[in-house]
């Protein structure tokens, strides 16, 4: 279980992680990165580095308009790792058509020195565990 400080500090950041990708700033994207993290999500898993974010946040294929948190869960199993999970609506623009998202987040947070950085984030499309809404189903 978390403290209020951490419930707060920890979504803070999600939040300015999250704002960061809607301005396309990657030095803030940067700095809230481990220098290696993990992103998992509909597209495989990956590794990424706190500078290959600040890149990937400026990309020109989508766009972040807007998002909302619901639903959000934090714990702290040490004073220096935090794991937040959430439900998000995400509105985008892909390929400059719009899109309206709607998943289930997570993410570690663990404390280098003063600061928190993200070093694993998950993001999984609402819907169906079976993936059932997703695909024909056959007879």
């Amino acid at each position: 279980m978390a403290s209020a400080t951490i419930d707060k500090e920890i979504t803070a950041l999600e939040r300015e992680y999250w704002d960061s990708m809607m301005t396309k700033d990657p030095k803030v994207a940067t700095r809230l990165t481990a220098d290696e993290s993990v992103i998992v999500g509909a597209q495989g898993v990956s590794t990424v580095t706190s500078k290959s974010i600040g890149e990937m946040v400026k990309s020109d294929g989508w766009k972040l308009n807007k998002y909302d948190f619901s639903d959000i869960k934090i714990m702290s199993p040490t004073p220096d790792v935090a794991v937040i999970g959430y439900h998000v609506k995400e509105e985008l623009e892909v390929d400059g058509k719009p899109l309206t998202l709607e998943a289930n987040d997570s993410s570690t947070w663990i404390r280098q020195g003063k600061s928190w950085v993200c070093a694993m984030h998950t993001e999984s499309v609402a819907g169906d565990p079976f993936g059932r809404d997703k695909r024909p189903m056959k007879k």
